[in-house]
């Protein structure tokens, strides 16, 4: 599987054979993909201690440029707090007070509180994936994320990640690719 590759010297199985290294979201959600996209997701056990992706990168030979980073931002206007989740490349950061602001429709945006993105998303902090994330939530995926023959993302839990198609990445439900999302 040349798409699980980018997961450097790890050893990767379909990531539906393995639910024990897969928050439950992050299960339920690949069960209810079509089964030939969900056979293209991979998932390879790590140190949690290395779950950041720099360590991760470095620990695993794996290409900074072919992990994506899954991060989740409150909108707010008035008294109204709206969440989504970015996924950029690892290599760039969203533009959370530009287009995210905007795609929220509010007039602050700011990453979630880590107790907020954890209980709201039932993740683990530095494992949240943009696999299984709460109904309407939007999935911004940057324009390189979803152009990406493969990109590393979290598997909702710290001791894994999972492998997919930048393009699978781009379809999951809620997804939406914005060109210029990150910097």
């Amino acid at each position: 599987m040349n798409e699980w590759s980018v997961l450097g010297t790890l050893v990767a199985v379909p990531a539906l054979d393995r639910p024990d290294l897969l928050a439950d979201p992050v299960a339920h959600a690949l069960k209810l993909l079509d089964p030939a996209d969900a056979a293209r997701v991979g998932v390879a056990e790590i140190d949690p201690g290395l779950a950041d992706t720099a360590q991760f990168c470095e620990a695993y030979g794996s290409p900074m440029d072919g992990s994506a980073n899954c991060v989740v931002v409150a909108g707010r206007r008035g008294e109204d707090t709206r969440y989504a989740a970015c996924l950029v490349l690892a290599s760039t950061r969203a533009d959370v007070n530009g287009l995210v602001r905007k795609r929220l429709n509010a007039r602050k945006a700011s990453f979630a509180p880590m107790d907020d993105a954890v209980a709201l998303s039932g993740m683990e902090y530095g494992g949240i994936t943009p696999v299984g994330l709460p109904e309407g939530w939007p999935v911004l995926v940057d324009a390189a994320v979803a152009a990406a023959p493969a990109v590393v993302i979290g598997s909702g839990v710290r001791h894994s990640k999972l492998a997919l198609p930048g393009s699978l990445a781009a379809a999951l439900p809620g997804a939406e690719v914005i060109e210029g999302l990150a910097r």
